[in-house]
């Protein structure tokens, strides 16, 4: 029971940091060069493959969060598992060739100099490669691999969401950082604790959430039952 509402709890606020994602990309749709974030990207706003990139990011990203929350559901499992295929073809699709090289470009001009650069790359290409292997082991049926590997994607595609909480929290400490400290800081945080806490404790609470087991084949090989 207390598992259930944990579960519960958790989904609610990336729901919620969902709703508060696209409040934040509203603005965007006006496509001024002053809007927001954009009053700190004035140097580069000029240059068209970055800002194609930059509203291609904002403007699918925010899919991916609904769509890799619903992988790990296991009522739509069970109940919709056609739901839970076009929803996660959905999420590799957009992540592969859309977000995750839309933000692979953005990496190159971060703000922060080249430690956040670094982490934004890193971060890009890293959600590229697991979203990829996550999508290759369904096609394969090695299930419990592919739930690892879209466990490792997901935490990345929150880094979005805990970017802004840790933002939040080193205002609210009044931490004695300069601010590209604190960006460089944020930029790492942002995704590296996510990894952690995936690797550390969800992956095989959520394989047996799930319901997906394994067994060694006679030829050695582990598949799921």
């Amino acid at each position: 029971m207390l598992k259930k509402i944990g579960w519960t709890l958790t989904a609610a606020a990336i729901l919620y940091g969902a709703w508060l994602m696209l409040l934040l990309t509203l603005p965007y749709t006006a496509f001024e060069k002053y809007t927001d974030f954009l009053i700190t990207k004035q140097r580069v706003y000029p240059i068209r493959h970055w800002r194609i990139s930059f509203y291609l990011h904002v403007f699918v990203s925010i899919s991916v969060l609904i769509t890799g929350l619903l992988q790990f559901s296991k009522y739509l499992l069970d109940k919709y598992p056609r739901l839970h295929r076009n929803s996660g073809k959905i999420y590799a699709i957009v992540v592969i060739f859309l977000s995750g090289p839309s933000g692979l470009v953005m990496g190159f001009y971060a703000n922060g100099g080249i430690y956040a650069r670094v982490s934004f790359v890193l971060l890009s290409l890293l959600w590229i490669f697991f979203t990829a292997m996550g999508w290759r082991t369904a096609m394969q049926a090695r299930w419990p691999e592919h739930i690892t590997w879209m466990l490792r994607s997901y935490a990345l595609t929150l880094s979005a969401l805990t970017l802004r909480l840790y933002a939040l929290l080193l205002g609210l400490m009044h931490m004695p950082l300069r601010p590209v400290t604190a960006y460089i800081t944020i930029s790492w945080l942002s995704w590296t604790v996510n990894l952690l806490l995936a690797e550390l404790l969800l992956k095989r609470v959520l394989i047996k959430r799930m319901g997906i087991k394994t067994a060694v084949s006679p030829d050695g090989n582990t598949a799921a039952i």
